[in-house]
């Protein structure tokens, strides 16, 4: 399950938080794709991964640089491949977050609600409390709720 933050102090000091997801994958990220990065490009942007460095786009077949996968792709492999760091999830659309709702791990933050309605559970965190969501409409209390 993903653990999902709220507010930034609830972070933990040791872990690293990540707000630029284009930045970060583009630096890092993109050298680690293998098979895995292949199915989430797929299914998330329906392009194809045809190498390292390259994807085949939906439109009219087109070959594209990597770094053209949307910003929500791009938040998803980043938490694949980097599953101690924590993510902003601001640039995910709702592909994007039907994915990563799906992680059996990973860490994620926005400060306000970005929920797929297909979702599984997840882990919320804050400073003081741990617990595990199974339900949309309680993970959107759990995060309006002002604490």
């Amino acid at each position: 399950m993903i653990t999902i933050y709220k507010d930034k102090t609830d972070i933990p000091q040791n872990m690293e938080y990540v707000e630029l997801n284009d930045v970060f994958f583009n630096q890092n990220t993109v050298l680690s794709l293998d098979e895995r990065a292949a199915k989430i490009i797929e299914k998330i942007d329906e392009s194809k991964l045809i190498s390292k460095y390259k994807i085949q786009s939906r439109f009219d077949d087109v070959i594209l640089n990597i770094d053209m996968i949307s910003s929500g792709c791009k938040t998803v492999l980043n938490v694949l491949y980097y599953p101690n760091k924590v993510f902003c999830l601001k640039e995910c659309g709702n592909n994007a977050l039907e994915v990563l709702y799906g992680f059996e791990n990973g860490n994620v933050y926005s400060n306000y609600a970005l929920i797929p309605f297909d979702m599984d559970k997840v882990v919320v965190q804050t400073k003081t409390d741990k617990q595990v969501i199974c339900d949309y409409e309680e993970l959107k209390e759990w995060w309006n709720n002002e604490e």
